[in-house]
């Protein structure tokens, strides 16, 4: 009767998953290995382009910048409002998730009057005699790797915080106790009790950045494309579905592979973590 039960209870939600996320991925992918030339001529094609490896090499590595400099804001954050009193910590937590009330577009119009040629940073350094000219800031890897992070740390701030509250202080005040130093403590203490936290935190901010399209639309232009942006563009301006198919495929592999990575070194951590 209790399996029964259990079994009404997470069927329907297995049903939902399976009609609205697996079988359209599913079919998605199937579309790239039905071409004439052969089944997998689509992503042949797609890694002989000097051009396509340049946009998923980018791609790539903006995702994982900003996922790194997540990670230790987030962290540092995290760590700071747990060690807080009880209304300071519930102000301080409000603050940091506030942008997220906030639209990504909105956000992302921000940062063009921020780094602009004619907005507030240049503004300020010509106002005080720094620069002669306006810099350059916007389209470059740089502007949308900045944007990134401000719209995912509130993500890595809201994970972290909750499992560095749960870390017995008992733990660390007995490694001090016995004289181990801040720095071993927190390496064989606070990091290792703090890695489920981490990964959690590092899917959902690379899975966001790497698959993100306004942003980077936005911030880095064609200058600075990346897999959504491109996916876009094969799939509304040219039309080509199949392309946009094989883009989606590579995405979902690539996010895959890098989250199994993670959790592999969540388990070397802390066995206990995954």
């Amino acid at each position: 009767m209790h399996k029964l039960a259990r079994w009404g209870l997470t069927t329907p939600a297995t049903i939902a998953v399976v009609v609205l996320l697996v079988i359209p991925v599913l079919l998605t992918i199937a579309t790239t290995f039905g071409e004439a030339k052969g089944p997998f001529s689509t992503y042949a094609a797609f890694f002989n382009s000097g051009f396509r490896r340049a946009v998923l090499y980018r791609t790539l590595k903006i995702a994982l910048i900003t996922t790194a400099i997540s990670l230790v804001i987030g962290f540092i954050t995290a760590y700071v409002i747990a060690q807080m009193p009880g209304r300071l910590k519930s102000i301080a937590i409000i603050a940091a998730v506030f942008p997220l009330l906030t639209g990504v577009v909105v956000r992302s119009f921000a940062w063009l009057i921020i780094l602009g040629k004619n907005g507030i940073i240049n503004d300020t350094l010509i106002s005080i005699g720094l620069i002669a000219e306006p810099l350059s800031m916007l389209y470059t890897e740089g502007s949308v790797i900045v944007a990134m992070v401000y719209l995912f740390v509130p993500l890595m701030i809201l994970t972290l915080t909750g499992v560095l509250e749960g870390i017995p202080r008992d733990l660390i005040e007995a490694s001090a106790s016995l004289g181990a130093r801040p720095v071993p403590t927190f390496l064989q203490i606070i990091l290792p009790l703090a890695t489920p936290g981490l990964i959690v935190g590092a899917v959902l901010v690379f899975t966001g950045s790497f698959t993100s399209y306004a942003t980077p639309q936005l911030l880095g232009g064609e200058k600075q494309m990346m897999m959504g942006t491109f996916l876009y563009q094969r799939a509304m301006v040219t039309f080509d579905w199949v392309g946009a198919s094989t883009i989606a495929a590579i995405m979902v592999v690539i996010t895959i592979a890098v989250v199994t990575v993670m959790s592999r070194i969540a388990r070397r951590l802390n066995p206990m973590a995954v």
